[in-house]
């Protein structure tokens, strides 16, 4: 008979020119046999601001996916993708409640896992670096001042290609994250599932002394509190900690 007993499992929704959220992911997670990582992928290989892209994270697209990962009985469901930064965080509070109602699992996004943050951590002033273009960037900007919160300054890295984000070195991440951290912000963010700046969180934090919040490691955050499961290591970033 299998055993009643098993780890915590957390579903995610991956977009699917994403090679990083799941390494990722598991690699914050180390050792740990408490928690377990299932995924799904939708499509998804451009970020824009038009409706090819827009359509990209349509709730219908998203419901079919979180079926699937109902079916391994995951206790948590999450849409590991930032698309509600721009496109507004109403956005993902009524996709989260399709999937709920869908599943009757409770369920995240990495956007509502970052307000959920800000909340938490009293985070009113960001700096913020993306792999986006700065139409993006600005569209971000203007639905985090709807949520009430303020990005001093932002870096870009003019890309577009989904695919293309994992592929930023963190050399390439560094001179700009020190440089928005010099401006004292609350937290630096860094805003895109499929990059890899918690590799260079603790540097960062330990060379500035600025909390950093990266989206893999935040989204995580967020369904292991969802679970009611032990939370993160320091390393990922000092107010995600237990």
């Amino acid at each position: 008979m299998p055993s009643e007993n098993r780890p915590v499992r957390i579903g995610m929704i991956v977009p699917s020119s994403n090679t990083c959220l799941e390494p990722q992911s598991y690699r914050i997670l180390g050792e740990r046999t408490d928690v377990t990582l299932h995924f799904t992928r939708i499509n998804v290989t451009r970020i824009a601001l038009d409706d090819s892209s827009d359509k990209q994270f349509d709730a219908a697209g998203m419901r079919a996916a979180a079926d699937l990962l109902a079916t391994a009985d995951v206790d948590v469901i999450a849409w590991n993708g930032t698309s509600g930064s721009w496109l507004g965080a109403a956005h993902d509070h009524e996709l989260v409640r399709e999937i709920t109602d869908a599943t009757d699992i409770p369920a995240t996004t990495s956007t509502l896992a970052y307000l959920a943050a800000f909340s938490a951590f009293g985070t009113e002033r960001i700096g913020m670096l993306t792999p986006y273009t700065a139409d993006v960037n600005e569209a971000v900007v203007a639905s985090y001042e709807r949520e009430g919160i303020k990005t001093v300054d932002h870096r870009h890295l003019d890309l577009s290609d989904n695919e293309s984000f994992a592929r930023v070195t963190d050399e390439e991440m560094l001179p700009g994250s020190l440089e928005l951290a010099a401006l004292k912000p609350d937290a630096l963010i860094y805003l895109c599932t499929n990059l890899y700046g918690a590799n260079i969180t603790a540097e960062v934090e330990s060379r500035t002394d600025v909390p950093v919040l990266d989206s893999v490691a935040v989204t995580l955050w967020h369904c292991l509190k969802l679970a009611d499961a032990p939370l993160l290591a320091p390393r990922w970033g000092r107010l995600l900690a237990d």
